[in-house]
């Protein structure tokens, strides 16, 4: 007999039901059930999930959680067999990068040619609007998973993030436009962003000049 094809291992899979799952799993790292090389990998199977039945099969050897086709709910066991994930930054200068935890950068501060930015379930916040940019070009290469990236880029500033890979996520501008003091940098943004975001934000303070 053909699968019914209305059974939920058959359905297709939305963004907002993948989302959920790697919520789910945030919180299985988070309590200690996963470590972070083996949440990285699942993030990678619920990114490339088609139906759901291959998006529950990340879910079938973690308790407490809720499943689609399961919904009752199992107890917590009292103790993790995994060690709880430390929260962790580095931020050396010319990598950034954050575990759980969250980095910021902010004032001034030497912008290298290349800066590597890796967030796994954190978040990293870099102003550059008084920092000091003695290049054209900035190349900001990426690797954020299930995370949160904010850059505040100085007025005028160009963005080019064609060749970052978005995944079930979002790269938002929010510039304004045109300024009154054009900057030359050009922000180049590569890697990957999975289950994540990145927004792009113009400096807090805009400064506005009437002519009379």
């Amino acid at each position: 007999m053909p699968d019914d094809p209305t059974a939920a291992r058959s359905l297709r899979v939305s963004d907002a039901e993948r989302e959920h799952v790697i919520g789910l799993l945030q919180r299985a790292t988070g309590t200690g059930l996963l470590d972070l090389d083996e949440f990285t990998r699942r993030v990678d199977t619920v990114v490339s999930a088609r139906t759901r039945g291959e998006l529950n099969v990340v879910l079938l050897d973690l308790p407490g959680l809720t499943h689609p086709e399961r919904p009752a709910q199992v107890p917590m066991p009292a103790r993790p067999t995994t060690a709880r994930p430390v929260p962790t930054s580095t931020d050396t200068g010319h990598e950034v990068r954050s575990t759980l935890g969250a980095v910021t950068r902010r004032g001034v501060w030497d912008v290298p040619a290349h800066l590597v930015v890796r967030t796994t379930l954190g978040s990293a916040e870099l102003d550059f609007t008084e920092a000091r940019i003695p290049h054209e070009v900035v190349e900001i290469e990426l690797e954020v998973v299930a995370a949160s990236v904010e850059l505040r880029l100085p007025a005028g500033a160009r963005v080019d993030h064609s060749a970052l890979q978005v995944t079930l996520s979002s790269v938002e501008h929010r510039s304004r436009g045109r300024t009154d003091t054009p900057s030359t940098v050009l922000f180049r943004l590569t890697g990957s962003v999975r289950a994540g975001s990145v927004e792009i934000r113009p400096p807090r303070r805009a400064r506005w000049w009437r002519t009379t």
